[in-house]
C-alpha cells in the first residue's frame, strides 16, 4: 500500500474515533457482535472476493443466485419450510426494513389482484416493527394498529375484529423488538387463513436465533412455517446471523407470492429490467459475508453462541429483578428485554429508564432509550431502556452487571425530566404539524439541540430530556424535529 493509500485509511480511522465501538460487548444495540474474531476475518474476506460484482444480474454473475439460493435453503431450515408440501421461496435483500417493505408490497398486489378495491390495510399490533409504517407511507396502504397491554401482549380477539375485506395483511412479530413479546402468532395466522388473508411473521431479530433458544425447561410456541397460515418470514441476517449489515432473508410459502414482490419492466428501450428486490444495481458484498458466516457456523455453531446469548440474558434479567426500582417489561423471549421503573414501590426508590441509561452511558455502556407511548385503548406503554444481548456480552458480565447496579443508585428517586414550563414557554411545540426547514432550526435552536451542521456537529449527550420531549409533543411535530436534528449532520 503506497503513502496515499496509507494516509487515507488513518484519515478514515479519525473519522470514526468517535463511533460507538462495534465489538466488546460495550453497545447493547445496533450491533451483534459473535465475540469470534476469525468470522469477522472471514466475512471481510468473502466480501473483498465480491466487491466488483453487481447483484443486478444473476445471469452476468450467476454466483450471485447460488449464493442467495444457498442462503435461502438455511434459512428455510430455520424456520421449518422444509417440512411443508409445497417448496417455501425466498429473497436476500438488503435488511429488515426492505424485507418487510417487500412483503407488504407483496401482499397489497395480490390483494388487488383477487378484486380487492379501494385502500387495502395492514393490521398489526401497535408493537410491530416501524418498517410497517414506512410500508403504509411508502405503497399507499393504511395502517391499523391495535393496542396492547402494559406488557406488550395483543388479545387475539381484537386483532380478529379488525379484519375486513379491506385487510390485505396481517403482520405479527417474533418477537417485537420493543418489549421482545412474541406475539399470539398460531391463533392470528389461524383467524387470517380463514378469511384468506395472508399473515407475515416478523422475525428479524428472532428468526437466526429462536431456532435454537429452547432448553427443554420452556419450549417456545411455534411461530414460523409449522403455523398454518403463516404466509411469510422475514429474518435479518445481518443480527443474529452475524452477517455484516446489510443482509436479511425474505421468505414466501407460496412461490408466487414472490414474484409479486419483484418489478419488472420492458416498457423502456434498455435493457429489460426484473428487479425481484427493491434494488436494482446492489452489491453482493453482504451476501458473499452471509453465505460465508452460515458455511463457517452451521447449525452446530449458531447453537454455541446462542447459548452464549441465553447465558447473558438470563444473568442481566436477573441482575435488574434485583436493583430496587426498576423491573424487566412483560415475558420477553430471546435475547432482548425492556426495563422500565417499578411502579409497584414508592416514588423516591423509583428509577426513571432513561436517566438510569445516561448514567449508564457515563459508566462506559451504551443502552437504548425507548419512549413511552399512549395507545387508543387508554393503557399508556411506559417509557423504557432497551437492551440487546450477543454472544460477547458473556464475557464482561461482571463490569455490565456492577454498572447496571451503580447506575440505578446514582439516580434512584431523580424524579422524570419535567417539561411543563418548557412547553408553556414554546406553545409552537403543541401544534401536530409538519415543519419548514427553517421553522424546525429555530425551534430546535430555542431547545437547544440545534449545535450546528457538519462533520463538527454532535447529538446531545443526554437523551433523557430529548426523550421527555418526545413523550409530551405530537408525533408529526416530533417527527420533524428529529428528521431535522438528524439531516443536518452530513450538511456541510
Amino acid at each position: 500500500m503506497d503513502e496515499q493509500a496509507t494516509d487515507i485509511l488513518a484519515q478514515l480511522a479519525r473519522l470514526r474515533a468517535d463511533d460507538a465501538p462495534t465489538h466488546g460487548g460495550r453497545v447493547l444495540s445496533y450491533v451483534y457482535d459473535s465475540g469470534l474474531a476469525e468470522l469477522d476475518e472471514l466475512a471481510r474476506a468473502a466480501a473483498a472476493s465480491v466487491q466488483s460484482v453487481n447483484g443486478l444480474d444473476p445471469t452476468a454473475f450467476p454466483s450471485v443466485a447460488r449464493m442467495e439460493a444457498d442462503v435461502i435453503d438455511f434459512a428455510v431450515g430455520l424456520t421449518h419450510g422444509h417440512r411443508r408440501d409445497t417448496p417455501v421461496a425466498g429473497l436476500v435483500t438488503s435488511g429488515g426494513t426492505e424485507s418487510c417493505l417487500l412483503a407488504a408490497k407483496s401482499a397489497r398486489d395480490r390483494w388487488h389482484a383477487r378484486g380487492g378495491e379501494g385502500t387495502p390495510v395492514i393490521v398489526a399490533p401497535v408493537t410491530v416493527h416501524a418498517a410497517f409504517h414506512k410500508a403504509a407511507h411508502y405503497f399507499g396502504l393504511e395502517l391499523d394498529l391495535i393496542p396492547v397491554d402494559d406488557g406488550g401482549v395483543v388479545a387475539v380477539g381484537d386483532i380478529v375484529t379488525r379484519l375486513t375485506p379491506q385487510t390485505a395483511l396481517v403482520v405479527v412479530s417474533a418477537p417485537c423488538y420493543p418489549f421482545a413479546v412474541l406475539d399470539p402468532i398460531s391463533a392470528i395466522a389461524a383467524a387470517a387463513a380463514e378469511r384468506g388473508i395472508a399473515c407475515h411473521v416478523d422475525a428479524c431479530i428472532g428468526g437466526w436465533v429462536l431456532p435454537f433458544w429452547e432448553d427443554g425447561e420452556n419450549p417456545l410456541p411455534p411461530w414460523d412455517f409449522r403455523v398454518d397460515g403463516v404466509s411469510s418470514i422475514s429474518l435479518d441476517a445481518h443480527k443474529y446471523g452475524y452477517a455484516p449489515k446489510g443482509a436479511s432473508v425474505l421468505l414466501f410459502a407460496d412461490p408466487d407470492a414472490k414474484r409479486a414482490a419483484a418489478f419488472a419492466t420492458t416498457q423502456w428501450p434498455g435493457y429489460p429490467v426484473v428487479n425481484p428486490t427493491m434494488l436494482g444495481s446492489r452489491s453482493a458484498m453482504s451476501l458473499a459475508a452471509a453465505w460465508a458466516v452460515i458455511a463457517y457456523l452451521d447449525r452446530n455453531g449458531f447453537g454455541e453462541l446462542t447459548a452464549r446469548c441465553r447465558q447473558a440474558t438470563r444473568v442481566l434479567q436477573d441482575c435488574v429483578a434485583g436493583i430496587d426500582g426498576l423491573r424487566v417489561v412483560g415475558r420477553p423471549v430471546g435475547p432482548l428485554f425492556a426495563v422500565t421503573a417499578d411502579s409497584a414501590v414508592p416514588e423516591d426508590h423509583r428509577v426513571d429508564p432513561h436517566i438510569w441509561a445516561d448514567r449508564v452511558r457515563e459508566l462506559g455502556w451504551v443502552l437504548q432509550p425507548q419512549p413511552g407511548l399512549g395507545q387508543t385503548s387508554g393503557v399508556v406503554l411506559p417509557r423504557t431502556t432497551h437492551l440487546t444481548v450477543t454472544p460477547v456480552t458473556a464475557d464482561d458480565l461482571d463490569d455490565l452487571t456492577a454498572a447496571l447496579r451503580s447506575a440505578a443508585d446514582d439516580v434512584r428517586g431523580t424524579p422524570p425530566v419535567d417539561l411543563t414550563e418548557l412547553l408553556s414557554a414554546i406553545p409552537e411545540l403543541a401544534v401536530d404539524d409538519v415543519l419548514d426547514t427553517a421553522d424546525a432550526q429555530r425551534i430546535l435552536g430555542t431547545l437547544g439541540l440545534d449545535s450546528g451542521s457538519g462533520p463538527g456537529s454532535a447529538l446531545p449527550d443526554q437523551l433523557a430530556p430529548v426523550m421527555a420531549l418526545l413523550d409530551v409533543i405530537p408525533p408529526r411535530r416530533a417527527e420533524a424535529l428529529l428528521t431535522e436534528l438528524l439531516a443536518r449532520l452530513n450538511e456541510r
